[in-house]
């Protein structure tokens, strides 16, 4: 698989120009910040540890978009997902790809996570699309935080509020933008096929309350949801500035309130040490 991201300068840096997977130019949009901030966390980790095959947790990893990626970087991946049909496809792509023996699909979600998965058992856990829709996100988060590690991380990206109001503001709809603005979950009406958004303040609440540090926050299709896909599907070159600009924004304060989605990495105390130390 064609590798869509290169590594930053350092943990703390903004990210360094992505490459876009010429296959698959739409997902590298939707995923290519995420993948630099993971894949960064998971070489530390790896160092830190000196193993090179981390024990890795997918909650609601569906058919495997990251999880089978990440085997093909050696770890060794357990999916949990509520859907049958959805880890069918995920053993299907995972054996397609020669990743069979390093990809683990159960059925499952994060409110009966230890139905299925090991407590305290993973380097890493990744909580993306889950938030939205459970009863209980924060009851969520503190599942996934109970399945990691001393010093391990948590990767946690969710729908953010404001990038859906910009987007329902610019499609002409304005009463359903102001009803976002205004309600707690942050929907828009009756018809909004999400259930719940969040802003960045909220995610890095949850996380922190769950006894992580907040190592990053970014801003994830800032504007690759507002640009015509035409253009950026004919003119030369618009794919990779397009995932350039992306890239400078994520970190910046100023562009997470206007992101479709907001990522945070969460850091875990070692062995013996106080939450939020």
């Amino acid at each position: 698989m064609p590798d869509p991201m290169r590594p930053p300068a350092s943990h703390h840096s903004h990210p360094t120009p992505l490459r876009s997977d010429p296959s698959r130019p739409r997902a590298a949009l939707r995923t290519a910040v995420v993948w630099e901030v993971l894949r960064d966390a998971l070489e530390r980790r790896a160092e830190a540890t000196g193993r090179q095959a981390l024990d890795v947790l997918d909650t609601g990893g569906g058919s495997g978009n990251f999880a089978v990626p990440l085997a093909l970087l050696g770890h060794r991946v357990t999916v949990v997902d509520p859907s049958p049909n959805a880890l069918f496809a995920l053993e299907r792509r995972a054996a397609e790809a020669g990743a069979a023996d390093r990809v683990r699909g159960v059925q499952g979600d994060v409110r009966g996570l230890f139905d299925v998965a090991e407590r305290g058992g993973y380097d890493a856990v990744l909580c993306h699309g889950v938030l939205e829709y459970v009863d209980d996100p924060a009851e969520g988060v503190r599942n996934a935080v109970a399945a990691l590690r001393p010093e391990g991380v948590l990767s946690l990206l969710a729908a953010g509020l404001g990038g859906a109001v910009l987007a329902r503001a610019l499609a002409g709809h304005f009463r359903e933008a102001r009803q976002a603005l205004g309600d707690p979950d942050g929907r828009w009406g009756a018809g909004d096929p999400v259930p719940r958004r969040f802003t960045a303040e909220q995610l890095t609440g949850l996380v922190e309350g769950a006894g992580l540090a907040v190592g990053a926050v970014h801003g994830v299709r800032v504007f690759a949801d507002l640009v015509p896909g035409a253009l950026v599907d004919t003119e030369p070159g618009a794919l990779d500035a397009l995932l350039e600009l992306e890239a400078a924004a994520a970190e910046l304060t100023a562009f997470h309130a206007v992101a479709t989605q907001l990522h945070v990495l969460g850091e875990a105390p070692g062995a013996g040490e106080a939450p939020g130390a």
